[in-house]
């Protein structure tokens, strides 16, 4: 029974959306100048015209698979980026988990700019998708100087509301990472990368989405006559007597006059001032503790008026395209193995797969290293081949030189034959 549950429901779970770029790639299309290129089920906004980067097909410098490791790239710096595409179907969330997954490879090694992704409502006009463009979900690592993070932004009644706490750390070297965000209809979520989890709870708790539960009461105020002072000055106190007698600085009485030292020149010798050892600085009566004290006075707290729980958070009526709308100084940034799906096993596996990926690069990144080291040694073996031939051609012409005589009635003809 248990293996007919699971069967039913990985047949019942369902991929709105998934894209590698195996096989696709741009092609001109329409009969515009200048020329438009196309991408199979993929829309460029024009939003942005002259502002807007190129994108590319490309696997990257280093693969696994030329074909199958293909991505959307990012190909112009300092540009905006602005392209989606629409979902096998218009579908609601409110009683299904939904899993958002991609991948980004930063091939450039970025310095300052976005690679997250977008949920989209339907209504949007692909041709003119914007940062203004209304979206349900904006998932996905931001770089920056400094700031590395992972953004993780709901919507809610027309607001865009960013989790709370500490940044999800995002990744930044060149090598291919996997994004996961899950949201389940019990509204708890979780985010992986790379397929570990790096943050989960409810979002209730990340996301103020509503006022708090509880408000301190506006009907009660601090007792006038309350005493919150833990310590008060010891009223008891006497400033001991000569106190205020006792010199900051003293005359050094180890200083002599320099022998030197000339009266009418100089005038009054007179030694110099250090500090005064008897000195206590300035008196200050001592604190005890305050008698009167009642504590660290609590505002009482009663239900917010205006709070009201709403199970709708997080769930969305339409989730219809995807969409990237970023802006990048370096560009360079791959896209990749988008899945959007209703199944978290569906979500593991094609997350497993797609890690392969990161080791293909790096057996790519060690091959070439390799190649290059072996070139490297051929060619010093060579060149050191080069110069031992050299030497020896050199001694051989320096032994043909021994032995020869210069004629001893005159030095200037023997070195004319020479």
């Amino acid at each position: 029974m248990l293996t007919l549950a699971l069967f039913v429901t990985f047949c019942s779970s369902e991929i709105f959306f998934s894209e590698d770029f195996a096989g696709k790639n741009f092609v001109e299309c329409g009969d515009g100048d200048p020329v438009k290129y196309c991408l199979d089920g993929w829309v460029v906004s024009e939003h942005k015209k002259s502002e807007a980067g190129n994108f590319l097909i490309s696997a990257g410098k280093y693969f696994g698979d030329v074909e199958g490791d293909k991505g959307l790239k990012t190909g112009k710096d300092a540009r905006f980026y602005q392209i989606s595409a629409e979902m096998k179907k218009d579908f609601s969330n409110k009683d299904k988990p939904l899993i958002i997954q991609y991948s980004v490879k930063h091939e450039q090694k970025i310095d300052c700019g976005g690679a997250y992704m977008k949920i989209l409502p339907a209504g949007l006009d692909q041709t003119d998708f914007s940062g203004d463009s209304p979206y349900n979900i904006m998932f996905g690592p931001d770089i920056c100087g400094n700031t590395k993070r992972v953004h993780v932004i709901i919507t809610y009644k027309g607001k865009n509301h960013l989790i709370k706490g500490t940044d999800i750390k995002a990744e930044t070297d060149e090598w291919t990472h996997l994004y996961t965000l899950i949201l389940r209809p019990d509204r708890s979520f979780e985010v992986l990368v790379d397929n570990k989890e790096v943050r989960k709870g409810s979002l209730l708790d990340n996301w103020d989405f509503l006022p708090a539960k509880q408000i301190k009461d506006p009907s009660v105020s601090k007792p006038a006559d309350w005493v919150d002072e833990k310590e008060i000055v010891d009223p008891e106190a006497v400033k001991p007597e000569g106190w205020d007698d006792i010199p900051k600085q003293i005359a050094d009485k180890e200083a002599t006059r320099p022998s030197d030292w000339d009266t009418d020149l100089d005038g009054e010798w007179e030694a110099p001032l250090i500090d005064n050892p008897e000195y206590k600085g300035e008196w200050k009566a001592p604190r005890i503790t305050n008698p009167a004290y009642k504590g660290e006075w609590v505002h009482p707290m009663i239900p917010n008026p205006e709070y009201v729980d709403d199970e709708s958070i997080g769930k969305f009526e339409s989730n219809k395209y995807v969409g990237i709308e970023i802006w990048q100084v370096k560009a360079g940034t791959i896209f990749d193995n988008f899945l959007v799906t209703d199944d978290e096993h569906t979500a593991k596996a094609w997350a497993e797969k797609t890690l392969q990926t990161q080791v293909g690069e790096k057996a790519a990144q060690q091959k070439e290293k390799e190649e290059k080291e072996k070139e490297a040694a051929e060619a010093a073996a060579a060149s050191g081949g080069q110069e031992e031939a050299a030497d020896a051609e050199d001694d051989g012409e320096g032994e043909d030189l021994e032995g020869l005589e210069f004629p001893d009635d005159g030095e200037d003809e023997g070195h004319d034959e020479l």
